[in-house]
């Protein structure tokens, strides 16, 4: 993810599907990691982007 910020990105999601987690990068380069989620929301920096993530966890 270091490198999509150093390339301008403002926000990453790192999804780990064995663990049904996932990281939040924002572009302060904080992480945040959460697990179970059903949707995730993108906040501030895209205040209307969410991802339906269900499908995804089922495999």
């Amino acid at each position: 993810m270091a490198a999509y910020q150093a390339n301008g990105a403002r926000l990453g999601w790192l999804l780990i599907p064995h663990q049904q987690a996932v990281e939040v990068w924002s572009s302060s380069g904080d992480k945040q990691r959460f697990e179970g989620l059903s949707v995730l929301e993108a906040g501030p920096e895209f205040p209307e982007l969410q991802l339906g993530i269900e499908e995804i966890w089922a495999g």
